[in-house]
């Protein structure tokens, strides 16, 4: 019997923190971030994490529990994810995935195997050095050759992942996007929800750019000072993310802090426009358009709520009583008998 499990996604800035509160609280819900950057401590402003005052009182898992200084991927995150879950299910309870990494998300719901694609230290420090010394264009570049498919889908910029793919070729003699192609197809083990929040374009790119200033506001120039302070530095896995990189450019003598923010706003653009492709190209997803619900987060909820009775994921409001629950609590009962 599949367990179940709902994932509210979509673009930055389309508002899945409110929404993701609400679906939680319906369904008797706990949520599980699949959000590359909210893992770390001292990395508020920059994430847009949720304050632990906005949660109502919903736990929240994978939120505050790495040092900047520690790597975050993908393996690591299916390996905490699935923890969760675990103890999620323990209580009777459903877990919701919210977030907006769509790669982090395609783990968990197709249970991607990665052991073919394990880090080899000495080639790794190979590749690092050689973007350290040439730039990520050209590591960028190896990858195109080897890769065009994963090159197409993966931003130069991010070199942890172009590594990843570089290393998975060079173990493997198969591109990783072939491997990830079949590993997607398979049929997802749970009882699945799969939303995708999203709003008109040109409203989104508005909020993104309210957004950053608002991260402008509220001290992200200062959170980036205290994290370089504390010996965050740029080759860092969590220095790597948007509103990190582009702040420590500015820091760094590199541009300057008008031009940082630019550059954030425009490439903040841009990760959302490849989340959207991302989510296009995803198996069994349920877009929800914002404007077709005339932007009201009830009549969104009362809709997604309706699509998770029709799976048998819940079957009433606020009550979760889907057919895994009630097995579990029978087989509680009879114990205590």
């Amino acid at each position: 019997m599949k367990k179940p499990l709902i994932v509210l996604t979509g673009p930055t800035a389309a508002g899945k923190t409110s929404l993701s509160i609400s679906l939680a609280k319906a369904v008797n819900g706990e949520i599980i971030s699949a959000d590359s950057m909210q893992v770390y401590r001292g990395m508020d402003i920059g994430s847009a994490k949720i304050r632990p005052e906005e949660m109502q009182g919903i736990p929240h898992y994978l939120i505050d529990v790495l040092d900047p200084r520690e790597d975050f991927h993908i393996v690591r995150f299916q390996e905490m994810a699935k923890a969760a879950m675990e103890t999620i299910y323990s209580m009777g309870k459903i877990p919701v995935l919210t977030g907006g990494t769509g790669f982090y998300i395609q783990a968990v719901t197709r249970d991607i195997d990665f052991t073919k694609a394990r880090q080899e230290d000495d080639y790794r420090h190979s590749l690092e050095e050689l973007a350290r010394e040439k730039g990520c264009e050209y590591l960028h570049d190896m990858l195109k050759e080897k890769d065009p498919k994963s090159a197409e889908l993966i931003h130069a910029h991010n070199v942890k992942r172009v590594i990843r793919a570089l290393e998975f070729y060079h173990q493997n003699g198969t591109p990783i996007s072939e491997h990830n192609e079949k590993q997607k197809e398979q049929e997802s083990p749970y009882n699945l929800a799969y939303f995708v929040l999203n709003l008109p374009r040109e409203l989104l790119y508005q909020r993104i750019d309210q957004r950053v200033d608002k991260m402008m506001e509220d001290g992200l120039l200062e959170e980036v000072k205290a994290l370089k302070k504390d010996g965050c530095r740029r080759g860092m896995v969590s220095m790597q993310g948007l509103g990190y990189k582009e702040i420590l450019d500015y820091l760094d003598g590199v541009c300057s802090l008008d031009e940082a923010v630019r550059i954030l706003k425009r490439d903040t653009r841009h990760f959302a426009k490849r989340q959207l492709t991302w989510f296009r190209r995803e198996r069994d997803v349920i877009w929800v358009n914002k404007d077709e619900f005339h932007y009201k987060e009830d009549e969104i909820l009362n809709y997604m709520l309706s699509v998770c009775r029709e799976k048998g994921i819940f079957r009433r409001d606020g009550d979760n009583t889907d057919e895994y629950t009630e097995r579990k609590n029978n087989i509680s009962h009879e114990r205590n008998i």
